[in-house]
């Protein structure tokens, strides 16, 4: 229900955003904020709280912003305000990056594995899924303890994964199947 509210919202700044530039400036200013609030719970806890009066948390997300940000973002945050909507925000910026991306045809994506991964097997991964999806794909590297390779792009629903003990599970399934 949620996304669905911050798509409005999201669909509104896209439109008032006006050209690509200032639009991109727009996103990177609010996914600066997102970043502050998720990292910092008092001020998460404040905009979901009832008690605290709604002037007082726009006051206070007014503060966390750059003081050089356009009239137009600042309108913006005082009607999420106003709603009662700036906890919304995080949600807000993922559906407005997706949409950039979506445009530009340029994706995030993320490889995890147990190690690095030398640059060319991660440039090879994005040659396959340029292939695959037909969008140009950047992927990060994120290293955790999992047995194989899982590589990520939410914004296009891909997931992959290629894990040892899957592959021990398929062999051993197949010669039980073939028995």
């Amino acid at each position: 229900m949620e996304e669905l509210i911050a798509q409005r919202y999201a669909n509104a700044l896209l439109a008032a955003g006006g050209d690509g530039d200032k639009l991109k400036q727009y996103v990177a200013e609010l996914s600066n904020l997102s970043t502050t609030i998720c990292n910092t719970p008092s001020l998460e806890e404040v905009l979901h709280s009832p008690i605290i009066n709604n002037d007082k948390k726009t006051e206070l997300v007014l503060l966390a912003l750059d003081k050089k940000v356009d009239t137009h973002l600042v309108n913006f945050i005082k009607i999420l305000g106003e709603k009662k909507r700036l906890y919304l925000l995080p949600i807000i910026v993922k559906l407005l990056n997706a949409q950039l991306q979506k445009e530009s045809n340029l994706y995030q994506g993320v490889v995890q594995s147990r190690g690095e991964l030398e640059e060319s097997d991660i440039n090879q991964l994005q040659e396959t899924l340029y292939k695959f999806t037909g969008s140009t794909v950047v992927l990060s590297q994120d290293t955790k303890e999992i047995d194989g390779l899982r590589v990520l792009v939410e914004d296009l629903g891909i997931e992959v994964n290629f894990s040892k003990q899957r592959v021990k599970e398929q062999l051993i399934d197949f010669i039980n199947r073939s028995l």
